[in-house]
Order: C-alpha cells, then structure tokens, then sequence
C-alpha cells in the first residue's frame, strides 16, 4: 500500500486526507441523523396529553426542547402557545431554520471533497505526463523506467481521486435526501401539533 502512495506522488497525500475526513464526516452524520433522535416517536402526543390535562410546565417545554431537533421545533411553539396559529408558525419557523442548517451541517464540505479528489487526480495525471514528456524531451524514448514512472503516477492520482469522489457523491446525495426526509417529518409533526391546539383539528394523536 505504501509502494502504491510513493507511487502516485505528493498529490496522494491531499487525496488520502480527504477521504478520511469524509469518511469521519459520513459516520458523524450517519448517527446524527438517526430517526429516533431527530423525531422521537409519539412526541406530539406526549405534548398533547399534558396541555389538555393542562398539566404543560415550563420544566417539560425545557425538557422536550433538549431531548431532540424536532423538540425545539415543538418548543418554539409550545412557548407561543397562547397566542395566535401565526404567532406560534413564525416561531416554529424560525427555530425551524436553526435546526436545518444544523442538520445540513457539514454536508458542503461532504460535496466539496467529493468535487476536489477528481481534480487532484487529474492534476496528478497533468504532472506525470509532464515528467513523461520532460524524459523524453532529455534522455529520448530509450529508457522505458523513466517514462513508465511517470505514466504510472498519473494513473494512479487519477484511480485514486476517483476511488474517493464516487463513494463520497453517493453518501453526500444520500445524506441530503435524509435531511430532506427528516425536515418533511418536522413539518409535518409540527402542523399537526399547532392545529390541534388551535382547535383546527381533531385532538386525538397517535
């Protein structure tokens, strides 16, 4: 393996750096991005029988504001509660917009390294073929190590950049229909919670 990174040249090792950073990236957000962390089951519900026992504290409007991202969705209009469905809307959206910014948190990066290690793989290959043609400009076509050196580094930067960018797109596409999915679950748990306290809706959840 080291034979094969000695080989490709100096631009192995941004390549190498790139696909650990994205593979710690896509664990990272893999667990982040589990479904009963970020929409806990029944939560709504739980909500709902406490405001209509009206047994709702600020101490559980706290906790269910810690417990998860689609908590401090609920929250922002659990604290608007008595006032108007537009008032409470405009709190949940507003929270709204934190929470998905830090859900797409480091998904930029995630696309970026998977635009960058084609390019640095290419640019590998540029550099061994100038150093194939600078070999034969200066020793001519007779020495075959020289030129085959500088043949095998440019295909090896390019095999390497590709072998980083085509796991790290598929992940970073994946990711973002994740976030997408997740979002669309907020929203709706979050609608349903606003009509039913204010009376828009049956209030049986479940």
């Amino acid at each position: 393996m080291f034979e094969l990174v000695k080989a490709g040249g100096w631009l192995m090792i941004p390549i190498i750096a790139c696909s650990v950073l994205a593979l710690g990236i896509i664990l990272e957000r893999l667990w982040v991005y589990r479904q009963k962390r970020v929409l806990p089951k029944n939560l709504v519900a739980q909500v709902w029988n406490l405001h209509r026992n009206n047994q709702l504290t600020n101490a559980h409007i706290a906790a269910v504001k810690e417990g998860s991202p689609l908590g401090r969705v609920l929250a922002a209009g659990l604290i608007n509660r008595h006032h108007s469905r537009e008032v409470m809307k405009e709190a949940i959206e507003e929270v709204g917009h934190q929470v998905i910014y830090e859900l797409e948190r480091y998904l930029n990066t995630l696309g970026t390294i998977a635009a960058i290690t084609p390019l640095l793989g290419l640019l590998g290959t540029v550099i061994g073929m100038i150093k194939v043609f600078t070999a034969i400009t200066t020793a001519g076509v007779g020495d075959p190590t020289v030129l085959a050196g500088g043949i095998s580094e440019a295909l090896i930067t390019t095999a390497a950049g590709m072998s980083v960018a085509i796991p790290v797109l598929i992940f970073h596409r994946y990711l973002l229909g994740k976030v997408n999915m997740l979002v669309l679950g907020m929203e709706e748990e979050s609608l349903k919670m606003v009509e039913v306290m204010q009376g828009d809706r049956e209030d049986s959840i479940g």
